[in-house]
């Protein structure tokens, strides 16, 4: 199975879903110009990476200016029973094309970083709510679940999403490599030169092709009351990109990419997933379950279960 991978490196319109969702159809027709059949987005873009923003908080008080910053953020997430959602679902459709992206998912009061999966029918396949948002992010994002760590078999291969430092988690790589994942989406705000090291390792680790996506983020695309700490000068590079697609040899076949938006495009052919496992297959004969044991918990954790 040999078929062309697109990586996007762009921004969205910051706090705006509707706009960045008109976006996102334009980038993703972009892609199917490129004659891709998967399209991979950044984390969080729909309809944003709050980078550099602090939500008026400190230990013990909170300001009235980062709540209301907060309702900003929050009326710009994604509701999944949304028209938006649906209309995200027409395009991969329009376009015939898988698309794995990086959406704030608004469910009740709480937001989540989250990955949607929809085929290149338009058809909801899954989601990764991310399980350990980094440092600050835990002021404004809820904690996933091991109810969605899913890996979806479609026509061009098997796929799933770990969301930036989560990549740092041996197990969760493990849960996913032991699903037989071969199309590994790792979008990403992390725009560090080491960030590459990273993706190589688990490209090797895995024997996975990887997809990591990140941002390429003005401040001229941001609002007017976005204020962020490392300024408000219109060409101030609030995230420098860095996405990259690597084979499961670890050899970079496009990218990085730095300093601009584009869109990055591989030949994928999962065949190499095959010459690559035969010397190392993390879930098969280089495992030793006989000492090493991975349990998962799958539940989904509810706050409250009724019983009649």
């Amino acid at each position: 199975m040999s078929f062309i991978a697109a990586v996007i490196q762009d921004s969205p319109i910051v706090f705006d879903l509707d706009s960045t969702i008109d976006k996102v159809e334009k980038l993703t027709e972009k892609a199917k110009e490129k004659n891709a059949e998967l399209v991979v987005f950044p984390e969080a873009f729909i309809s944003a990476y709050p980078k550099g923003l602090d939500f008026g908080a400190r230990i013990g008080m909170r300001s009235e200016e980062g709540r209301l910053m907060y309702s900003k953020y929050y009326n710009s997430a994604l509701d999944f029973n949304s028209k938006q959602f649906k209309k995200l679902c027409l395009i991969a459709k329009k376009y015939k094309i898988l698309m794995s992206i990086g959406v704030i998912e608004k469910d009740h009061g709480t937001l989540y970083c989250t990955v949607l999966l929809i085929s290149n029918k338009g058809e909801y396949l899954a989601k990764h709510r991310k399980v350990m948002p980094t440092a600050m992010e835990r002021l404004i994002w809820g904690f996933g679940d091991g109810s969605t760590l899913p890996v979806i078999s479609t026509n061009i291969g098997k796929i799933g999403s770990v969301i930036c430092w989560e990549n740092y988690m041996p197990l969760m790589r493990m849960a996913m490599y032991s699903k037989g994942i071969q199309l590994y989406c790792a979008p990403t705000a992390d725009d560090r030169d080491t960030w590459i090291s990273s993706m190589t390792h688990v490209a090797l680790e895995g024997r996975c092709f990887v997809f990591s996506a990140c941002q390429y983020l003005l401040r001229k695309d941001c609002p007017d009351y976005y204020n962020p700490i490392q300024g408000n000068d219109k060409n101030t590079i609030i995230m420098n990109g860095g996405s990259c697609i690597i084979n499961p040899l670890g050899k970079v076949i496009a990218g990085p990419l730095r300093e601009k938006s584009g869109i990055l495009t591989a030949q994928v052919d999962l065949n190499e997933i095959i010459k690559g496992q035969y010397d190392f297959d993390v879930k098969g004969h280089y495992s030793r379950p006989d000492i090493f044991k991975l349990s998962i918990n799958e539940k989904e954790n509810k706050p409250a279960e009724y019983e009649s």
